[in-house]
């Protein structure tokens, strides 16, 4: 398994690592149970791993795809500054959800503030989240890029005909 592979088999956690765990602490603050509030906050802990793992291994990606056709040094360098900011928020979650989990276990006054900054910094990484996911996935995917429409015709128009087609048309 090289890095490229590695990066796309992890590469998917932090984002819906983070979405989940939102939606899994939002619950618990409604509930008010602190084992449902743990379960998040451990997601966000498995997130913020995953996250490291994937900046680890997207540097070696971004070498195996860098000069492939229609690729582009532009569209990778504009992952990586997103993936870079998503990922010191996923640390900083991961590391709020750690000390989230210490104050839960001590029954500490500061456990639902804490609880509520959480949600305060996940909404946003989850916003970054979805820049980082949609910028990464058009590295590849050509068809979800904005100007899809405008490069498939270009491409289409530069194409060699078929001389058998063109004699058709005569």
């Amino acid at each position: 398994m090289n890095d490229a592979h590695l990066h796309l088999v992890v590469n998917h956690f932090p984002i819906i690592g983070t979405i989940f765990a939102l939606g899994i602490l939002v619950v618990g603050l409604f509930l008010k149970n602190n084992s449902v509030k743990n379960t998040a906050y451990v997601l966000f802990i498995f997130s913020a791993i995953f996250a490291l793992i994937s900046m680890q291994t997207g540097e070696g990606a971004e070498e195996m795809v860098e000069d492939f056709p229609g690729i582009g040094k532009a569209i990778i360098h504009e992952h990586e500054e997103l993936a870079e900011k998503l990922a010191i928020v996923i640390y900083l979650l991961g590391g709020i959800s750690a000390l989230g989990i210490i104050l839960n276990v001590k029954n500490h006054a500061k456990a639902k503030f804490i609880s509520v900054v959480v949600v305060l910094i996940a909404v946003p990484a989850i916003y970054l989240a979805t820049l980082v996911g949609t910028s990464g996935g058009e590295i590849r995917h050509t068809e979800i890029r904005d100007n899809y429409l405008n490069t498939n015709v270009n491409a289409q128009e530069s194409t060699p005909r078929n001389s058998e087609s063109e004699s058709k048309n005569h």
